[in-house]
C-alpha cells in the first residue's frame, strides 16, 4: 500500500505540531511541538485542561504571597501556564518544545533575555534540560540581539514572526538555533495586496520566501535550522518537503495523513551548490534599510506582535476571571 504524504514527509523533514492541544499531539506523535499565546489561550479554554489552569493559578497566588494584586498573580500564572503546557507536551514528544517570550517585550533586548532565563529556570526546576526547550522570540533587531546572547549561554532560541531574508540572515549571523518563517501570513499579505484569490503552490510567495532562505543558509553553510510555519493549505507544505523542520497545525496534519500519493523532495542541500546567491552581511543599518524596503515584512511583523499581544491580554483576562471564580469557591472544592 502507498504511504501517506505525512509518512513520506517524515522521511525528509522533522514534523512539528503547531498546537497547545495535548490530545492532538498524542494523536500525531510529532518530533517537536511549538506553542504561542494564541494556541495557549485556545487550549486554556478547553474543559479538559481546566485542571492545569486552576492548579497553576492557585500555585501562583500562593507563591505571589499576601498582598499580591490580581494582576501580579495573573502575570506570574501566565508564564507558568506556558511552561505547564510545555512540560505536559514534553511527556509525549521525544524532541523539543518552543515556549514564547511575552510579545510585549519584542523591542526590549534586556527584558527578553531576563524573561527567557526565567522560563528556562522554571523548566530546570521541573527537571527539563536546555536541550529540550526552544525560547521563542519575535524577529525584531532587539529580539535577534537577545537571542545572540542567550545562545552563548546555551539557551536555544526559535525566532518567530519572520517574513524577510534580512531577518533570516541576521538570525544566522547571530548563531540562532532555529527560525520560523511564516508561509501562510506572507500569502495572506500578497493576496490582499494584489487582489488575487489564490496562487499555485509552486508560486506561493510564502513558499518562495522560505525556499530562498533555505537555499541561502545551505549555500553559505549556516547551522541555523529552517522551520516553515503558518500554513494555509497542504500545497504549501508539500512544496517545502525537505525543509529542516515544518510546524503544522493538527487539521493540516490530519489532511496529510489522509492523503495518499507521491511526495517528491523539493528542498535539498545538494541542489544549492550551483545557485548564484549573493552573500549579504547584516548590521543594524542594513537590517533597518531592508526592513523598511520590504512592505510585507514591515506590515506582518508589526501585525504579528500586536496579534500575540492581544492573545496575551485575552489570556490574562481569562486567567483573572478564573482566579476570581476560584477565590469565590469554597476551599474544599480545590
Amino acid at each position: 500500500m502507498s504511504k501517506s504524504l505525512l509518512e513520506q514527509l517524515r522521511e525528509m523533514t522533522v514534523v512539528v505540531a503547531d498546537t497547545g492541544d495535548i490530545q492532538a499531539i498524542e494523536k500525531f506523535k510529532p518530533q517537536d511541538a511549538t506553542t504561542n499565546p494564541s494556541l495557549i489561550t485556545a487550549a486554556a479554554q478547553m474543559p479538559e485542561y481546566q485542571e492545569i489552569v486552576d492548579r497553576t493559578l492557585l500555585q501562583a497566588k500562593k507563591d505571589a504571597g499576601a498582598g499580591a494584586t490580581q494582576a501580579q498573580i495573573v502575570s506570574l500564572a501566565f508564564d507558568r501556564l506556558a511552561v505547564a503546557f510545555g512540560l505536559k507536551i514534553l511527556q509525549i514528544i521525544p524532541g523539543r518544545v518552543s515556549t514564547e517570550v511575552d510579545a510585549r517585550l519584542s523591542y526590549d533586548t534586556e527584558a527578553t533575555i531576563a524573561k527567557a532565563r526565567e522560563l528556562i529556570a522554571q523548566y530546570k526546576a521541573a527537571g527539563i534540560g536546555r536541550d529540550r526547550v526552544l525560547i521563542k522570540i519575535a524577529t525584531t533587531w532587539e529580539g535577534i540581539r537577545a537571542a545572540e546572547i542567550l545562545e552563548k549561554e546555551g539557551i536555544h532560541c526559535n525566532l518567530t514572526l519572520l517574513f524577510g531574508l534580512h531577518q533570516a540572515i541576521a538570525c544566522a549571523e547571530a548563531g540562532v538555533t532555529l527560525i520560523s518563517p511564516f508561509v501562510g501570513r506572507i500569502l495572506d499579505w500578497y493576496k490582499k495586496d494584489t487582489g488575487r484569490d489564490s496562487y499555485p503552490a509552486a508560486e506561493d510567495p510564502g513558499v518562495l520566501s522560505v525556499t530562498k532562505i533555505y537555499n541561502y543558509y545551505k549555500k553559505f553553510g549556516y547551522k541555523t535550522e529552517v522551520m516553515g510555519a503558518s500554513f494555509r493549505n497542504i500545497g504549501e507544505i508539500t512544496e517545502l518537503a525537505g525543509s529542516d523542520l515544518l510546524t503544522i497545525s493538527p487539521s493540516l496534519l490530519a489532511e496529510l495523513q489522509a492523503t495518499i500519493g507521491e511526495l517528491p523532495r523539493k528542498l535539498d542541500p545538494a541542489n544549492v551548490a550551483n545557485l548564484e546567491i549573493e552573500k549579504i552581511s547584516i548590521d543594524k543599518a542594513t537590517f533597518d534599510k531592508m526592513h523598511a524596503a520590504d512592505r510585507m515584512a514591515t506590515d506582518k511583523l508589526d501585525e504579528g506582535i500586536k496579534g500575540f499581544t492581544k492573545a496575551l491580554e485575552d489570556l490574562e483576562k481569562l486567567l483573572a476571571d478564573r482566579l476570581a471564580r476560584l477565590e469565590s469557591e469554597p476551599v474544599a472544592s480545590h
